[in-house]
């Protein structure tokens, strides 16, 4: 069972975590390492599990490696449990929408 989702992240940040939802239902994340050399990437991989309580390697980009708007792939969730994770996620951040 995989779960998708787009997120827009913010690389560079001094403030990391998770930002909210935009209206477009896509989540807004932040990650401290810049766009170079896939850092920011493994960074987005690595808050995502966090937040969702899977693995990193659970977690793949399977459209917009070189993107701010990227496409996600969550390995062992189903979308109805990656949505009640996340909601979960961005209430204990004290996050609604952001960007």
């Amino acid at each position: 069972m995989r779960a998708r989702l787009t997120v827009r992240v913010h690389a560079g940040a001094r403030r990391v975590g998770l930002r909210g939802l935009r209206a477009d239902g896509s989540l807004v994340l932040a990650v401290g390492p810049p766009p170079e050399d896939g850092r920011a990437n493994q960074a987005v991989a690595e808050l995502l599990a966090e937040a969702l309580g899977v693995r990193a390697r659970d977690i793949e980009i399977v459209r917009g490696v070189h993107s701010r708007t990227k496409q996600i792939e969550v390995q062992g969730l189903e979308e109805r449990e990656l949505k009640q994770r996340l909601e979960s996620a961005l209430s204990e951040a004290g996050e609604g929408h952001g960007d």
